[in-house]
């Protein structure tokens, strides 16, 4: 059955990151931060992710006999609305036709695996803006992780695409809302490079004795 958020058509002004699908994915709170506040602070997690995407994001390419290798490359999607750069897009040649080059978008990251599909996400939103930039159809591509250095193969199904699309579209709402959540304190919220700017604790603890004021009817 098709998608509902196919249907959507953005202008260039819409245009949203494709990271911050990972952001919404984490934290609504802390992709309305970045996105919509325009805060941000590094810590040394997002500082040797930067560091490895740097090394991998400098404009350049690579032919051997089947696989021809660009990194950094721009990526758009009018459909979803969202715009990026992928850390690298293999093109490999087809053994049945040897003019064709079929996209394998890769994506780097600094640690392991995470739970969720958070960086598969990221990386399908990166395969829908192939497709629809080359008019061609991608079933998988890979995650490589500088923990594990090694690749991990992801699988564009259709539970993966439709995730990534409402993902965009619930990203679109929000930014376009222009309201940040509320912060609620989370375990995941220690390894947040915003959590002195978000405050989810003390917030916490204000929430609670509001709700402990009102349950004792304390003025």
């Amino acid at each position: 059955m098709p998608s509902k958020f196919k249907t959507m058509s953005y202008t260039e002004d819409d245009l949203l990151p494709i990271s911050a699908l990972q952001h919404i994915l984490f934290c609504e709170r802390q992709c309305a931060l970045i996105h919509i506040e325009q805060l941000w602070s590094e810590n040394l997690y997002t500082a040797e992710g930067r560091i490895m995407h740097e090394r991998v994001d400098r404009d350049q390419s690579e032919a051997r006999k089947n696989i021809r290798t660009a990194t950094a490359m721009p990526l758009r999607s009018m459909q979803h609305g969202l715009v990026g750069k992928a850390d690298m897009v293999e093109f490999h040649r087809q053994p049945d036709n040897a003019n064709h080059w079929q996209p394998f978008p890769v994506e780097y990251k600094r640690g392991k695996p995470k739970k969720g599909n958070l960086d598969k996400v990221q990386l399908c939103a990166q395969a829908l803006c192939l497709e629809e930039m080359l008019t061609t159809s991608i079933q998988e591509g890979a995650l490589f992780y500088g923990q594990k250095l090694r690749r991990q193969g992801v699988v564009f199904d259709s539970a993966l695409r439709n995730q990534t699309e409402e993902t965009a579209f619930r990203l679109h709402a929000l930014i376009s809302s222009g309201v940040t959540p509320r912060p609620v304190y989370d375990k995941k919220c220690r390894f947040c490079s915003l959590n002195d700017l978000c405050l989810p604790k003390v917030f916490e603890k204000k929430r609670r004795v509001d709700h402990y004021l009102a349950k004792a009817d304390i003025p």
